[in-house]
């Protein structure tokens, strides 16, 4: 494993690229079809999730001062909620987007000091035992990749595609 910079993200940095995994191994074989289908017309579909998964790591490398901007952020910046009138980008660009930032927040994440982590982060949640801080703000990302990767997992089970495989690629640094 990669040791980072701030012993602060030591649980991280195994997160992250445990999510990076995840990520692929859930939408293998998920069709551009059924990347789009909602269930009920109740749920988000899994393109809207997975251009959720990438704000989040856009915002993680935003805050860890890369200045990369998400091509797609109109369609999901902050949660924007699904919008069936829109023409979502397939799921082969969003994965592209996926290989493109991942192993520079990868980077960003082994290089930042405790300092950076430390730094004040305004998030305007106000609550006593979170305190808005850079660290807390990649925390909270990862939380929401691993909740995003989870729905994903579901959607796959209700459109019929087996349980995902949980077949590592080690090669695979980020």
């Amino acid at each position: 494993m990669d040791t980072p910079k701030s012993s602060k993200l030591e649980i991280i940095i195994p997160a992250f690229r445990g999510h990076s995994q995840s990520f692929l191994m859930v939408l293998d074989g998920i069709s551009e079809e059924d990347g789009l289908k909602r269930i009920e017309g109740r749920t988000n579909h899994i393109v809207w999730m997975v251009g959720n998964f990438l704000d989040m790591r856009y915002a993680m490398g935003s805050v860890l001062g890369l200045n990369e901007e998400f091509e797609f952020k109109d369609f999901f910046l902050q949660g924007k909620a699904l919008d069936e009138n829109l023409e979502y980008p397939s799921l082969q660009e969003l994965k592209d987007s996926f290989h493109k930032i991942s192993p520079l927040v990868y980077n960003k994440l082994l290089e930042a000091s405790d300092e950076d982590l430390e730094k004040a982060f305004p998030m305007g949640m106000n609550i006593d035992f979170f305190p808005e801080t850079v660290l807390n703000f990649v925390g909270m990302c990862i939380g929401r990749e691993d909740y995003l990767c989870g729905q994903i997992g579901l959607m796959r089970r209700i459109l019929g595609y087996e349980g995902m495989k949980y077949d590592f690629d080690e090669n695979m640094k980020y």
